[in-house]
């Protein structure tokens, strides 16, 4: 089996440089569609597109899913690491599910395998609005694939100090005081799977790992992404501050001291210097 890997997050920062969620097509708070192409040519690369990305519904289910999307060209990337800020959604719906995270899309042949990390809002997963880590996997997009520890697939490390499900809090308040998680999913050199690590404590705190099985080949594309998702007909959920952005990081959802890593594991500064940010949302 061979393939294309895409490696996905939520809003970029380039060389430490934040940077925040510029609405293209957004929703605000009080639900009214809104136009702001302000930010939108930061950079304009050639574009690697999915045709289920940034606005797709799965017929089956009738779910409409919504992305803020940054990517690169395929190429060779071995895994990110980034802070992103967390941000409540009290008022959420049941059906809605809201959240940013890094993600590896993996090309099999004609269709894409996934493996995701990060922070979601799902009433209908929880019984509740509590902000969580979670994982995810699926081999094709729609037929197989969990949450969390629904079904085999991600491994939690003995004793991880964060694991899939668990309630992560403060979330940022606006204009007062922002938070964040500082996570990163990169391959093992020496196994070959994708480790997951959480690097907010004075040393990395190793969560668990994806089998390489489920992610496998040469090629991949590294990209930040943001979602939303809710049933057709209905009003999308908050992404990031529920507010249109600022370049204020106590106002805006941000992504910052981004990280790439080389075949042996090692992070080290990208070197992108600009970014390219499109968001359907209710705030950055």
């Amino acid at each position: 089996m061979g393939g294309d890997y895409i490696i996905i997050l939520v809003l970029l920062c380039f060389l430490f440089n934040p940077c925040y969620l510029t609405l293209d097509e957004s929703i605000d708070e009080n639900d009214n569609l809104q136009m702001n192409e302000k930010n939108t040519t930061l950079l304009r690369p050639k574009p690697f597109r999915f045709p289920w990305r940034a606005n797709f519904m799965d017929e089956g289910s009738n779910i409409i899913s919504h992305y803020a999307m940054w990517h690169t060209e395929p190429g060779q990337f071995y895994g990110l690491r980034a802070e992103m800020s967390i941000w409540a959604s009290p008022n959420q719906e049941t059906s809605q599910e809201s959240g940013a995270s890094l993600q590896i899309y993996c090309q099999d042949g004609g269709h894409y395998n996934l493996i995701q990390v990060g922070f979601h809002i799902s009433p209908s997963l929880y019984n509740n609005r509590d902000i969580r880590f979670f994982t995810y996997w699926t081999k094709d997009l729609k037929s197989k694939g969990c949450y969390n520890s629904q079904c085999v697939g991600y491994v939690p490390a003995s004793g991880a100090k964060l694991v899939p499900g668990q309630a992560i809090a403060p979330p940022s308040v606006y204009g007062i005081q922002d938070h964040y998680i500082r996570l990163s999913i990169n391959k093992d050199p020496n196994s070959g799977d994708w480790v997951v690590y959480h690097h907010d404590l004075e040393k990395p705190s190793f969560l668990g790992h994806f089998p390489k099985e489920l992610c496998l080949g040469t090629k991949r594309i590294q990209a930040l992404t943001g979602f939303g998702n809710y049933l057709k007909n209905a009003h999308g959920p908050p992404m990031g501050s529920g507010h249109f952005p600022d370049y204020d990081e106590k106002k805006s959802a941000y992504f910052n001291h981004i990280k790439n890593y080389n075949s042996k594991g090692q992070a080290f500064d990208p070197f992108w210097t600009k970014c390219r940010i499109e968001s359907m949302s209710r705030g950055g």
